[in-house]
């Protein structure tokens, strides 16, 4: 049996790049003597069995003795010396079948010894399959160890299979495989893998090959994969790499027996993966890989209900898509298999497990990872940063880039179950129109259907429908309607064309014998459509553009695409094999693969079920975004409740069906951030919650925090009071059109995000880590949030407070509104929060381009620009817009939009038109205010001549009525 004892430096291989660097072990030496040189000990002669068997064991009794002795050394160290690397236990001595009863018990109680001298924090779970009460017996016909925790809250039994210290873990012995062949090639190396003892899971592939390959400077990739049979791997585009790369910020060592890599921050020689802190799995169904972490500072691992920053303690968190309200603990709509980590001193790394099957991600304080996932290959990333917003370009970079969103996205949405008619939808369009309360697009869900069918709308109550989608378009709005993809199958024969048409072209899904697979969702007795295939997508685009012809609909609202079901499987149930019934099952909500989903065996064009679940949503964006781009000819605007890595490309994301509770605004924030990380980075809540009765002040501060998710929908459920700002108090509506006011106006810089976004793979809503890294104490902060790098968001999220604590990371902080300055030294401040008013703040050093608002962006984002700018204390600040004409595909890629950069500097603002386009010839500069200015100016100049000013005593000069072009260079200065 191999041991995890140690690497020695003759068991590692190192990447030619630190070919001629001194071989470093991955663990720290302990002194104790090897087996093999313990065997050189001057021998006695044997006087008898009896003898022997003393002989060993005393000699077993000095092993353990040693290691315990390392041991109590390795915890006593100062943490800051590699703390992510656990004990080297002492190998266990497996006593051969024909060795004596009382060599065993020798033995046993050393591997005892040996199994007692792994601290908790390191226990790699043996035995995590759910509902099982593991027993000592269970555990040991395993060949791990058993013990018991030393928290009395932990349980054996562990029926959640969560959140406890595993009383049946690996030993240091547990087989693994063996490195028997290395070879390098023109991206970097190739490995042979083998497996000399099988596991107890069915179906172990004994050979692997392992491929390193340095596709860039900061971006490591490694595949292990079957070299006998092709497995199954995600569809989705990742860019190929065509040399290796030439200078590496990584070191990556190949432990031989067992096999495992250590992937090192050349910089720093920070451990960014380790692998061998326990076994390698590669089954048929059950593929596990571990990893040490350098911290405890997690992120990403989407999509769960959760604080931004992860808990590690004894966390597991499930990804298989599901339609669940958010619920902690539980997976939710989408899959996502991308963590960034924090690393000491600020630097930042990502990891991205490129896969789609059902999987378990364990966080446990040692810190470690493991991945545990039933189907595919292990297909890996490792991102280098160095910094947090680093990494989420470089992840980006491979996933695809977020696309641009259509300007009217960045309005404000509204949206109800339970209109009920298209007349009470008009009646509430017209109510926002007469309270001036700016409103871009407005939505309907289900009950504009006829029976819940797709491509219908209800002929009697929303007969007004194409009237009201004119309207909405005479007065610059838009409209978006809900499509599930459960197509009806019982309705007659020839009545329903989209499931008819559907049938002819054989584009649903089926089931294991080959017919069409029959689940239930709103309209009833439902087919799937199957948009892995490309004849379905020609398909959505027919009936789309049918719809379309009678309804001239602007977007599309993708929901139930987990894909959901009211039945588990199918009305004919499922078959009964290892695809329905696993091996192991991941913590799924439900416990099997087809719970509220199809069958795992149903049949698809790329693969079955089983493999395809989780990029349903991620298919059916893709349909949707590029049928909407044929149809209307503009940037498409798509909204999916269930995502996929690269998803960001097609759709934006709503966090689902929450509730209209305090802890709901709360999450929010971490939900929002979650999936800029993610790279969808259009992504919003239901403001004022979806479920549940709405309260008044809950509603206006969910509205002034919803004012500020880059997508902002208000959406309730069927059944609940009208939330709407026009349904409560005049001093409500009023602070509730404020917050969208002010959202209005900040569109040129929230529209210029979304430009750097798409084309730099930035975020849009940003956490304040991604700006201060080497500041520890912004790494937890889900209750603030930033715009791009400058504008802090300190939202009220409790009830009954007229204030709000936030945190300023250390420099100087403007007042948005009146430019006040704060300067912080990295400490939470007490701010006035009245219910009228949600604090913004400006970060030193930034310029922002505002408008006056209006009801809807087409009017404003024609209005005069005032920029804003906040000042360094040396006087410096900069900023950027980007600007095109709102709609067109392609703008950027194509040239067709304009770029200005203003900085300013040594009391001087300039203004240089980098790309212009006649988009920007419409609009001007009319004011511009400088925060942070320390004395009176005596005189300003605008380009060379003589204009008016104000100046107050909290340092804001303002000068206005410019009238400046921004197609044009310009200059404003002061002395």
């Amino acid at each position: 049996m191999v041991s995890y004892k140690r690497l020695n430096p003759e068991d590692v291989q190192f990447s030619s790049a630190v070919l001629s660097e001194e071989p470093r072990p991955v663990r720290e030496e302990v002194p104790v003597p090897d087996p093999e040189e313990a065997s050189l000990l001057p021998r006695r002669p044997s006087c008898s069995v009896t003898t022997g068997v003393l002989v060993i064991g005393c000699l077993l009794l000095l092993l353990c003795g040693g290691w315990l002795l390392g041991t109590m050394f390795w915890l006593h160290r100062p943490s800051k010396e590699q703390p992510h690397r656990p004990p080297p236990p002492a190998p266990a001595q497996m006593p051969d079948s024909g060795a004596k009863t009382g060599l065993n018990e020798t033995a046993a109680a050393a591997r005892r010894e040996a199994c007692s001298l792994i601290p908790e924090a390191w226990r790699f779970d043996c035995y995590p399959e759910r509902g099982v009460v593991v027993t000592k017996e269970l555990c040991e016909a395993r060949n791990c160890c058993f013990m018991r925790a030393s928290s009395p809250s932990s349980s054996a039994t562990r029926p959640s299979g969560r959140n406890g210290i595993p009383w049946c873990f690996y030993p240091p012995d547990f087989p693994s495989y063996s490195l028997v062949s290395l070879n390098d090639t023109s991206l970097g190396q190739k490995a042979k893998l083998v497996r000399e003892v099988k596991t107890y899971y069915p179906a172990d592939i004994l050979t692997l090959e392992a491929e390193i390959r340095h596709e860039t400077d900061t971006r490591l990739r490694v595949r292990i994969t079957d070299p006998n049979n092709s497995r199954f791997e995600v569809p989705i585009s990742v860019p190929t790499a065509t040399k290796k790369a030439e200078s590496p910020d990584y070191i990556v060592e190949i432990s031989k027996q067992p096999f495992g890599l250590v992937v090192k921050r050349k910089s720093t020689g920070a451990v960014l993966l380790n692998t061998t802190v326990a076994p390698l799995f590669y089954a048929d169904q059950f593929l596990q890989i571990s990893t040490s972490l350098p911290s405890q500072f997690i992120y990403g691992l989407g999509e769960h209900r959760s604080t931004f920053l992860h808990d590690v303690h004894w966390n597991t968190l499930t990804m298989w898509a599901r339609d669940v309200p958010p619920t902690e603990q539980t997976n939710l709509y989408g899959a996502h298999p991308f963590y960034l980590a924090m690393e000491d001193g600020g630097n930042a790394h990502g990891f991205f497990l490129l896969n789609s099957n059902a999987m378990d991600v364990i966080l446990q304080p040692a810190p470690a990872l493991t991945w545990r996932t039933i189907g595919g290959i292990l297909d890996f990333y490792v991102f280098l940063g160095p910094d947090p917003a680093s990494v989420i370009e470089q992840y980006v970079e491979v996933i695809g880039y977020p696309a641009m969103p259509i300007y009217w996205a960045l309005g404000y949405h509204l949206c109800r179950w339970g209109y009920n008619t298209s007349d009470s939808t008009w009646e509430i369009v017209k109510s926002m129109r007469n309270y001036g309360i700016p409103q871009d697009v407005q939505w309907n869900d289900i009950d504009y259907m006829e029976h819940f069918l797709d491509f219908t709308f209800d002929s009697t109550k929303f007969a007004t429908l194409p009237d009201l989608v004119k309207d909405l378009h005479a007065h610059d709005q838009r409209y978006v309607m809900i499509l599930d993809p459960g197509i009806s199958s019982s309705q007659p024969e020839g009545s329903y064309w989209p499931f008819d048409e559907g049938l002819r072209r054989d584009i649903f899904i089926k089931d294991a014998e080959g017919k069409t697979l029959i689940g239930t969702v709103w309209p009833g007795l439902t087919a799937y459509p199957d948009f892995s295939n490309d004849v379905t997508h020609e398909w959505w685009y027919d009936n789309l553009k049918r719809f379309h012809d009678k309804v001239p609909f602007d977007g599309v609202w993708i929901d139930m695409n987990e894909p959901s079901n009211f039945l588990d499987g199918s009305t004919k149930g499922c078959p009964s094999n290892s695809l329905e019934n696993p091996p192991y099952t991941p913590g799924i909500l439900g416990g099997l693969l087809r719970a509220k989903t199809v069958c795992a065996t149903a049949q698809q064009k790329l693969s079955i079920h089983y493999n395809m679940h989780s990029l349903y949503g991620l298919m059916e964006a893709k349909a949707s975004a590029s049928a909407l781009k044929r149809i209307v000819a503009k940037k498409p605007f798509v909204i999916s409740r269930s995502t996929f890595p690269s998803q960001g490309m097609y759709s934006g994301h709503w966090l689902g069906d929450n509730r209209s509770q305090w802890k709901d605004l709360y999450t929010s924030i971490a939900g929002i951030l979650t999936f800029n990380l993610l790279g969808i980075p259009l992504v919003g809540a239901d403001i004022c919650g979806f479920s549940e009765e709405p309260q008044e002040e809950l509603c206006v501060r969910w509205t002034q925090l919803g004012a500020f998710y880059p997508f902002t929908r208000n959406h309730n459920a069927i059944d609940m009071r009208p939330q709407d700002p026009t349904a409560f108090s005049p001093l409500a509506r009023t602070a509730m059109k404020q917050a969208l006011l002010l959202r209005y106006s900040l569109f040129p810089l929230l529209y210029t995000l979304f430009h750097h976004a798409h084309v730099h793979g930035h975020t849009v809503a940003r956490p304040i880590m991604f700006e201060f890294p080497k500041d520890i104490k912004t790494y937890g902060i889900d209750k603030q949030f930033l715009w791009g790098k400058s504008l802090l968001v300190t939202p009220v999220l409790d009830p009954g407070v007229d204030y709000v604590e936030g945190y300023f990371p250390e420099g100087l902080w403007y007042d948005y509104y009146a430019g006040d300055s704060v300067r912080s030294k990295g400490e939470e401040l007490r701010l006035d929060a009245p219910l009228d008013k949600i604090n913004l703040h400006l970060r030193e050093g930034s310029v922002t381009p505002t408008q006056a608002p209006n009801l809807t962006l087409w009017v404003s984002s024609g209005q005069p620009l005032h920029l804003v700018s906040a000042l360094s204390d040396d006087g410096s600040a900069s900023g950027d817009l980007f600007w095109d004409d709102g709609e067109s595909i392609d703008t950027y890629e194509n040239n067709q939009y304009a770029y200005i950069v203003f900085n300013v500097s040594q009391n001087v603002m300039t203004s240089e038109v980098l790309r212009t386009h006649e988009e920007a010839t419409y609009i001007t500069v009319e004011t511009a205010s400088f925060y942070g200015v320390k004395q009176r100016p005596s005189k300003v100049l605008v380009n060379s001549q003589d204009a008016t000013f104000t100046y107050r005593d909290n340092q804001v000069l303002t000068v206005a009525d410019l009238g400046l072009s921004l197609s044009q260079n310009f200059t404003i200065s002061w002395m």
